[in-house]
C-alpha cells in the first residue's frame, strides 16, 4: 500500500478507537528554513508531518528554491535525521499540470509541450522517492478569458497524466504512489456541485477504460471557502463535499488554509489534509524584520560595522522580480508596485519573498544580519525557526495530530 493510503487508513482506525478525528497537516516547502522548521515541530509534537512542493518552487530546473526533487528527497532526508524525526514524512507534488508552472504560462507552451514537460517532471519526482502528486490540468491558457476549461479535458488530461506516471512508475519497479486530483480554484470548473460529480464519473470511467481501474486518488481538492485572501473555512460545503467523495474511498483536501480563522473545524467535518503555504514565509520575513530592529538597536550602540538592509534588500528583489503581478487584484492588474496601497505593498512583499530567498542578494543580507547579531551572543537562526515553527504548531494542534506517531503501527 502506498505511504498516504497507509497513514489515512490507519487515522481512520484510531479514530474509530478513540473518537477523535484527525486531518493531516501539509507544509509548502518555500524554503529551507521552512523545511527545517516542519521538522522540528513535527518532531516536538511527535506527529507525521506533508510536504506538498509546486513544480514553480521544486523541479527539474531547480525551481525558485534551487532544489530537484532528488535534492529535496535527501534535503528532507537530512533534516529528519538531524532531529531524529522517525515518524511518516510525506512528499508530494502539489499542482502538477499545463501551465501552473509560470515558465510554461509566460512563455505560452503549447498544451503538447506543457504536457510533456509535466511528464517530465513527474518523472523526476517518481525517481526520487515522491509519495504523492496532485495531477492539476485545470488551467489552460488557450481558453478564452471569461470561459471555463471544459470538464471533459479535465478528465482527459487526468487520465493521461496518471497512466504516463503508472506506466513509468511500474516499468522502473518503484513503489506505489497515491495521486490528489482536482483544485479548489473556479477556474478549473469543479466549484459547482454538478461538474464536481462528472468530474469524479468521468474520472471513474477514464481510468477503468486505462487499465487502471485499481488506481484512485486518495485526495480531491475542494472549494472550501478558503482563497488567497478569504481566511473562513466553511463547515457545511466541507461536509457535504466529504459526502459525495467518501464512498469512492477519497478524501477532500483543503488548500490555502493559511491563517485559517478555524482551523480546529477540519477534523470535524472529515477534511483528509490541508495545505499551508505563504503564511510560512510571511512567518519567516516578520522573524527577519525583528532580527532587524534589534541589529538597528545595536548599530546606534556603535557595535555593528554594517548593516544588512535585509528588509529593503527584500522590498527590492521581489519588486525587480515582477511575481508579485501574479497576486494582484483584478483591479490592480496593471498597476506599478509605487501605486500600491502600503498594505498590500507589505502583503505582496511578505508572500513574494519565497521567490527570492535563494537570490545571491538575499543570501548575502541575511548572512550579514545573522553574523551581527552572533557577535552580540544571540542565534538568529533560531529565532527565525521558532517563529515558523510557532505558527506551524497551530494546525498540528488544530487538527488533533499530538502524540499521533505513538498511536500509528
Amino acid at each position: 500500500m502506498a505511504k498516504t493510503e497507509n497513514l489515512l487508513e490507519q487515522i481512520a482506525r484510531i479514530e474509530s478507537e478513540t473518537g477523535i478525528p484527525r486531518t493531516i497537516f501539509a507544509a509548502c516547502p518555500n524554503s529551507v528554513s521552512v523545511v527545517r522548521a516542519a521538522f522540528r515541530a513535527a518532531k516536538r509534537n511527535n506527529a507525521p508531518i506533508y510536504f506538498a512542493a509546486t513544480l514553480n518552487q521544486i523541479d527539474c530546473d531547480g525551481g525558485y528554491t534551487g532544489l530537484t526533487p532528488a535534492e529535496f528527497v535527501r534535503l528532507a532526508r537530512i533534516e529528519a535525521e538531524a532531529v531524529n524525526f522517525t515518524g511518516p514524512a510525506i512528499i508530494a507534488i502539489d499542482h502538477g499540470g499545463p501551465w501552473l508552472k509560470d515558465k510554461q504560462s509566460i512563455e505560452r507552451w503549447s498544451a503538447e509541450d506543457a504536457m510533456e514537460g509535466v511528464k517530465k517532471s513527474f518523472e523526476a519526482a517518481v525517481e526520487a522517492g515522491y509519495d504523492l502528486i496532485h495531477v492539476d490540468p485545470t488551467v489552460d491558457i488557450y481558453v478564452p478569458k471569461g470561459e471555463i476549461i471544459d470538464i471533459r479535458v479535465v478528465v482527459e488530461r487526468t487520465v493521461e497524466l496518471i497512466a504516463h506516471v503508472e506506466r513509468f512508475r511500474r516499468a522502473k519497479g518503484l513503489p506505489a504512489i497515491s495521486y490528489e486530483v482536482g483544485t479548489e480554484e473556479v477556474h478549473g470548473g469543479l466549484a459547482d456541485e454538478t461538474t464536481f460529480d462528472r468530474f469524479l464519473t468521468g474520472l471513474k470511467e477514464g481510468l477503468a477504460k486505462a487499465g487502471l481501474a485499481d488506481v484512485w486518488p486518495c485526495f480531491i481538492v475542494g472549494k472550501v471557502g478558503t482563497d488567497l485572501h478569504t481566511a473562513t473555512f466553511d463547515p457545511a460545503v466541507a461536509r457535504a463535499l466529504t459526502a459525495r467523495v467518501r464512498p469512492y474511498g477519497s478524501y477532500i483536501k483543503g488548500h490555502y488554509t493559511d491563517g485559517v480563522s478555524n482551523p480546529e473545524q477540519y477534523p470535524l467535518c472529515g477534511m483528509g489534509a490541508a495545505n499551508v503555504g505563504p503564511e510560512f514565509t510571511m512567518s519567516e520575513y516578520d522573524a527577519l524584520a525583528e532580527l532587524e530592529v534589534r541589529e538597528r538597536e545595536m548599530d546606534r550602540e556603535g557595535r555593528v560595522a554594517q548593516l544588512s538592509h535585509i528588509t529593503d534588500v527584500l522590498k527590492r528583489l521581489v519588486c525587480e522580480s515582477n511575481r508579485w503581478r501574479k497576486w494582484l487584484h483584478g483591479e490592480e492588474v496593471g498597476w506599478e508596485f509605487d501605486a500600491l496601497t502600503p498594505e498590500r505593498q507589505m502583503w505582496l512583499v511578505k508572500t513574494g519573498c519565497r521567490y527570492i530567498w535563494q537570490s545571491p542578494e538575499a543570501l548575502v543580507a541575511r548572512q550579514t544580519l545573522y553574523a551581527n547579531l552572533r557577535r552580540a551572543g544571540y542565534d538568529p537562526e533560531e529565532v527565525v525557526l521558532g517563529r515558523i515553527e510557532r505558527d506551524m504548531d497551530k494546525y498540528f494542534h488544530a487538527f488533533n495530530l499530538i502524540n499521533l506517531n505513538d498511536l500509528l503501527r
